[in-house]
Formats: C-alpha cells, sequence, structure tokens
C-alpha cells in the first residue's frame, strides 16, 4: 500500500498481482517450495530435528561467557546432530549442518568481509512452529528469482556468510552481490521498530506529508542532498546513480533483478 501511495513500482511483481491471490513472490505462499529445498539439501548436509531453543542458546551463552558456535560446524547446544531426534516432528525445529570455515565476500559498501558459517552453531531451516526461517527462505528465492544483487541493512551483515554458504549447498556457485547499509537509528541508538511504536510511511503520509518531501528527506539522509528538500523519485535516482558505489554495483551484476 505505501509503495503504491508513493508511486513507487516493482519491476515484479505489481503490487495488483500480490493482491490477486496466491503469488511465488509471497513467502507464505510457498510451503511446498522451501520444503523441496531442504529435501535437496539432504542429498548434499545433514539435515536434523532439534529442540533446542532460544532459552538453550542463551543457558549455554550464559555457562559459558560467549556465543555458541565455532569452525567446525557447530551444531547445537543440545547436541541433536547426535541424538538423532525423529525428523518427521513437526512441533521441533530442524537444521542444516553448515561444515567448516568462513566464506568471504566484497561487500559494496563495507569492503572485503569473511565470517565464519557457523558462529551461531548450524543453521535453522524450521522453527518449532513449523515456519520455515527467513535465512532459508531469502537464499531460496534469490536463487530462483534471479536476484543477484542485494541490498540490506548492517543488521544483517552477520547472517551472510551462512547464507552464501546455504546457497552454495542448493548449489549456486557464485552468490549475488551484497551491499550492507546503514540504519537510521533512534537517539538512543536502537533500531527503528513497529513493535516499539516507530512512525511509518504511511502514518507520515497519513498525516500530509507529501511523497516528494520523503524522497528529499531519505536523500538527505543518505547524503544525496545537503539540506532536507523536496525531490522527486527518478531526480533521486538520478542522484544515486552518479555515485561510485552503486555505478560499481551496476558493472558486477549481469542479470536484471534486484532486492
Amino acid at each position: 500500500d505505501d509503495l503504491d501511495r508513493l508511486g513507487i513500482a516493482a519491476d515484479e511483481p505489481s503490487t495488483d498481482e500480490l493482491r490477486g491471490g496466491p503469488s511465488s513472490y509471497r513467502q507464505s505462499d510457498n510451503g511446498s517450495v522451501y520444503a523441496a529445498a531442504v529435501d535437496a539439501l539432504r542429498g548434499v548436509a545433514d539435515v536434523y530435528a532439534c529442540d533446542c531453543s532460544r532459552a538453550t542458546f542463551a543457558a549455554w551463552r550464559e555457562a559459558h561467557g560467549h556465543a555458541f558456535g565455532g569452525p567446525g560446524g557447530a551444531g547445537c547446544p543440545g547436541g541433536c546432530r547426535d541424538r538423532r531426534i525423529d525428523p518427521n516432528r513437526t512441533d521441533i525445529g530442524l537444521r542444516v549442518g553448515m561444515g567448516a570455515g568462513d566464506e568471504a565476500w566484497d561487500d559494496l559498501l563495507l569492503g572485503l568481509r569473511s565470517a565464519p558459517v557457523a558462529a551461531d552453531g548450524d543453521l535453522l531451516v524450521r522453527d518449532r512452529h513449523a515456519n520455515w526461517t527467513y535465512a532459508l527462505c531469502v537464499v531460496v528465492d534469490d536463487l530462483r528469482h534471479e536476484v543477484d544483487l542485494v541490498v540490506r541493512g548492517e543488521d544483517l551483515v552477520d547472517s551472510t556468510a551462512t547464507q552464501i554458504r546455504l546457497g552454495r549447498l542448493l548449489g549456486r556457485h557464485a552468490p549475488p552481490t551484497f551491499a550492507h547499509h546503514p540504519l537510521v537509528l533512534r537517539p538512543d541508538g536502537s533500531k527503528l521498530s513497529k513493535a516499539d511504536g516507530a512512525t511509518a510511511i504511511g502514518e507520515l503520509l497519513a498525516a500530509g506529508a507529501s511523497r516528494e518531501e520523503l524522497f528529499g528527506e531519505a536523500a538527505w539522509r543518505v547524503g544525496l542532498l545537503t539540506s532536507a528538500q523536496p525531490i522527486t523519485f527518478d531526480a533521486a535516482m538520478d542522484l544515486l546513480a552518479a555515485r561510485p558505489a552503486l555505478s560499481s554495483a551496476r558493472a558486477g551484476t549481469s542479470g536484471p533483478r534486484s532486492a
């Protein structure tokens, strides 16, 4: 709704398609796709049931003074990989053994980065409520929709190595290009969150702000303008295209899609 009010149209899918019924771009419509991906992972990695919860990991952290994880595909605090719990149970999670080592990438905004693939233990791909996790869904979706440029907040940079490794296990040998940008934060340094009452774009529009004012505010916040002033979306894109980082991003990508 907010994209429509701002006049921003995605290349695909259209918002009309999303409103019209099931879509390959809506994760809640594609459970069978993620289930098939996990079945494929069983052929190349150890997929196992896990009854560890967040509290299990928190207790391990408190007892040892650091987060659970390690260089060898660390499993989980409860040793579920060796316990071989019934994988058909849907009231507990599923994890994928990520293997050992690090993954490296050249971030368009942060530069060369490297991180272990199992810093917090093996990857949870289905939670105890039978929901497919974000980490699985975005990797599967980027692969099937041919996404080759991922622009997202710095709060997700720590998950990148794991997602690159998961993509390799699913047959994606060349990962997408990543660009992790700074976040707009509250004065106390915490993230903006709907759960905490942060003002949404729709609320600003409803209060009388024009879309040009909002584009100008955003352009000023990221340094495209020296002061906040109304600007059209196309004009903001022209300013953005002139920045070297984005020029490099476009030169380094081969496909037409980004997310």
